[in-house]
């Protein structure tokens, strides 16, 4: 028996096989999750569609988590197809470029206003359909980063993006506690995926980590894999509204 046997989920973002949220998926193909999961547009879909289909996954939808009616449609595909869910995985975040490249006071506020809506507001309406597709709770699982509570350098907008992820997630929890929705998220450490390309000093970041975290290394996509499946499974029925640190211990050491 594995530990996701009879659980169906849906995972928002992933974008190739270096992907935390595909490190996410194989941990819960392992434990027996049956896997839907999403893409934003056709060159996304050449990448995502053989991992899922490598993982047996049968609902492979587009979704541009900008859209709402976007997003209700995915859900509503589920539900004709699965009737309920038991999780959902949020790993969706994106800047522009140039506001991540610019000092934080020369974020644009066309800039600003996207980094918040994909990377954040997005987690609103991926709740509100997910909740009437779980009648008995559920999970939703989402990905943040320590810049969340200190200033990194080169994060800039992103980190105030994650900033109001992470208040969302507490926001959230308190109020679908009472459902049996269970609503967390994990902090990962840095690394190596297509969206931190988009980070200035990345391999400066990589080898701070290394140098400063108790484990003297960085975490692995495995790693966060195996925290985000406890945080969807049984193991975690009495957690929610919590940051879960997966990052070798740097938060002790950057804190």
């Amino acid at each position: 028996m594995g530990l996701m046997d009879g659980k169906r989920g849906i995972i928002f973002g992933v974008a190739n096989d270096k992907s935390i949220a595909w490190g996410v998926a194989q941990q819960l193909h392992a434990a027996g999750a049956e896997l839907a999961f999403t893409y934003l547009n056709e060159a996304l879909e050449k990448r995502v569609r053989p991992l899922a289909d490598s993982l047996g996954s049968k609902i492979i939808l587009p979704c541009d988590v900008g859209s709402d009616e976007a997003v209700a449609a995915v859900f509503n595909e589920l539900e004709q197809q699965w009737g309920t869910i038991d999780f959902v995985v949020h790993a969706v975040a994106f800047a522009n470029r140039e506001d991540l490249k610019n000092p934080f006071s020369q974020t644009s506020r066309e800039g600003f206003n996207l980094a918040m809506d994909i990377s954040a507001y997005s987690l609103l309406p991926m709740t509100r359909y997910a909740m009437p597709l779980m009648p008995e709770g559920g999970s939703i699982v989402t990905m943040s980063y320590l810049g969340a509570v200190m200033a990194v350098p080169d994060y800039n907008v992103m980190g105030v993006a994650k900033a109001a992820l992470e208040s969302s997630v507490r926001y959230l929890a308190a109020e679908l506690g009472a459902k049996k929705i269970r609503v967390n998220a994990v902090s990962a450490g840095p690394i190596k995926t297509l969206a931190a390309s988009g980070i200035g000093n990345f391999k400066q970041k990589l080898r701070t980590m290394e140098e400063r975290s108790p484990l003297q290394r960085t975490v692995t996509q495995e790693e966060v894999g195996k925290a985000t499946l406890y945080l969807l499974s049984d193991l975690s029925t009495g957690v929610t509204g919590e940051i879960h640190y997966v990052d070798g211990g740097f938060n002790i050491s950057a804190l």
